[in-house]
């Protein structure tokens, strides 16, 4: 009865221009009408099933998935669009892969291909498998989510006496800590940052929160990296080995790596690009050896696809999906809203926002949506996981421009999301342009304002007065220096933050970086005493668009001599 009712709806739709077998129909209900189904009224059987299929024709006629042709195209244009040399994009479906390819070069020097065995940084999508190490442990029953950091890291001290008491490992994951946005980032970044672990752990006491615990979300990288110490300290590895033993091997992921000497010597690796007055410019490294935990994996298209599919699967892998990383009660925790965030409705008429364990969670076009980007010097990732529709879409590329990936992982949901006429690249450019036009105005007046005060004929500070050793309790010492007759500032434990000062207004310099690929200049402004001297200074990046773990607002400079 039920073979013969599905032939009939299939010839009447078939004869409206779609195609759908018999087998797709069954996939389509899923049978979930059970046995007990077939004892129903032939009316009321009819009545379910044509409900049933009506829904699900009526969203495959309305959504259109984008094919490979027009993905590959989507992705070229915005290559060109944003000045991407190599970007790699994969796209899951229903258990397989539908599309799958690589563009570009890996680096504007070597001109070298991209291809599928390319390491790309993933950044922040690192933050995943950290959060899936500590669901391991508890799986294993070694510690919860509201195990109290002291209780593992005894060391373990924030600015405030009873937030340090009541901080679990679920507070490390979640960006509720109550410190600023990537407050303390500048101990691990740049990469040529020397502060050890070690140091970095007791230089959290010095970090002072902007709001109350556990009150409001701000993206926090530091306490990752404690959360990987966590990992460490329960598991007796070292993190980078139980990733690699846990998560690397068992699903076979051959190109994933996590130590930086590794990553600089692998010949098939991305090089970071940064526009630089127009032109592409290599970035140095971004983050320092022990961040891993919160940003240090690079990977392959081929493995991030491996991965995102094993999240697909709510963590099983293998042939027949007999293995699995962790517990469904786990991978459901991770999944669950754990500090809300204030957004708007977005592209996608979203309602909600909020920070899982180690993912962006929210609603788009009536779908839960698991997302998350990650970020270095010249390079940005981004990957989106649709569960409902088993869907997972992976960017990778090797310029730092969040455009880029947003057009394409949008263009691709708009496919399978049934909306047409939305150029998501022109959209994304349109902003990107307002950004850079709104840092143009602010830097251009910057040089008119130093260019108006050097030809001033005023009394000019006098440099000796500024020349000395600086120190922030976190940050470590800064040596300002009069080097023929312009102050030069240094960073003795982040060689990266090293350039020219120049003379703005009152007792406020610009610093410019040696590295102009930074994008990172800043002000310093100056603290004097009475006698005109000064004893110590404070600082704020220029533009709008520079990186927040440039966190130069969070220094406070004394003078340490």
């Amino acid at each position: 009865m039920i073979e013969s009712f599905i032939a009939q709806f299939i010839l009447f739709i078939n004869d409206e221009g779609s195609q759908i077998s018999i087998e797709e129909v069954k996939k389509l209900i899923s049978f979930k009408f059970h046995f007990k189904t077939l004892f129903m009224t032939s009316t009321t059987l009819k009545s379910l099933l044509f409900g049933a299929l009506f829904v699900s024709i009526n969203v495959s006629i309305n959504a259109q998935a984008l094919s490979g042709t027009q993905i590959d195209s989507v992705v070229q244009k915005t290559m060109q669009t944003f000045d991407v040399p190599g970007i790699a994009v994969a796209v899951l479906k229903d258990g397989k892969i539908y599309h799958k390819n690589t563009y570009g070069v890996r680096s504007v020097k070597t001109k070298a291909p991209v291809n599928e065995h390319t390491l790309f940084g993933v950044a922040s999508n690192t933050k995943a498998f950290t959060t899936s190490a500590l669901a391991q442990l508890i799986d294993r029953g070694e510690l919860t989510w509201d195990t109290k950091v002291i209780d593992v890291i005894p060391e373990f001290q924030l600015y405030d006496a009873y937030v340090t008491r009541e901080f679990t490992v679920r507070d490390l994951v979640t960006h509720r800590s109550g410190l600023g946005l990537g407050a303390g980032d500048l101990m691990v970044f740049p990469a040529s940052n020397t502060t050890t672990k070690d140091e970095m752990i007791h230089n959290l006491r010095y970090l002072k929160p902007v709001s109350s615990f556990r009150s409001q979300f701000d993206y926090d990288n530091l306490l990752y990296i404690v959360a990987g110490e966590i990992v460490s300290r329960i598991s007796g590895q070292s993190f980078d080995d139980y990733i690699s033993d846990h998560f690397f091997k068992p699903l076979k992921m051959e190109r994933s790596l996590l130590s930086i000497p590794e990553i600089k010597a692998d010949p098939n690796r991305i090089d970071g690009h940064a526009p630089v007055n127009g032109t592409l410019e290599l970035t140095t490294d971004t983050f320092t050896q022990i961040s891993t935990p919160a940003a240090g994996i690079y990977a392959s298209i081929n493995d991030m696809s491996t991965w995102v599919q094993a999240q697909l699967n709510d963590g099983k892998y293998g042939e027949k999906l007999t293995d699995s990383l962790f517990s469904t009660k786990a991978h459901r925790e991770m999944w669950t809203p754990q500090t809300l965030i204030r957004s708007g409705k977005g592209p996608y008429n979203t309602h909600f926002s909020a920070y899982g364990l180690g993912w962006f969670l929210s609603d788009v076009n009536g779908y839960f949506q698991v997302t998350h980007t990650g970020g270095l010097l010249g390079i940005v990732s981004q990957v989106t996981i649709i569960p409902e529709l088993d869907l997972g879409i992976i960017v990778l590329t090797n310029q730092q421009s969040g455009a880029a990936f947003n057009a394409i992982t949008n263009s691709i949901k708009d496919g399978y999301f049934g909306i047409k006429n939305q150029d998501r690249i022109k959209q994304y450019n349109e902003r990107r342009l307002a950004g850079e036009k709104d840092e143009e105005r602010i830097v251009s007046e910057l040089e008119k304002d130093i260019a108006a005060q050097l030809k001033s004929k005023a009394p000019k500070p006098n440099l000796s007065d500024y020349v000395g050793t600086y120190k922030d309790n976190w940050f470590g010492n800064v040596a300002i220096t009069n080097q023929n007759g312009k102050l030069h500032f240094k960073s003795e434990k982040s060689s990266d933050l090293t350039g020219t000062m120049t003379f703005y207004k009152g007792t406020t310099y610009v610093v410019r970086w040696n590295d102009a690929a930074l994008k990172a200049d800043a002000f310093v402004n100056f603290n004097l005493d009475t006698q005109g001297k000064a004893v110590g200074f404070m600082m704020s990046p220029i533009s709008p668009l520079t990186d927040f773990s440039y966190d130069f607002q969070d220094l406070e400079f004394h003078r340490a001599e």
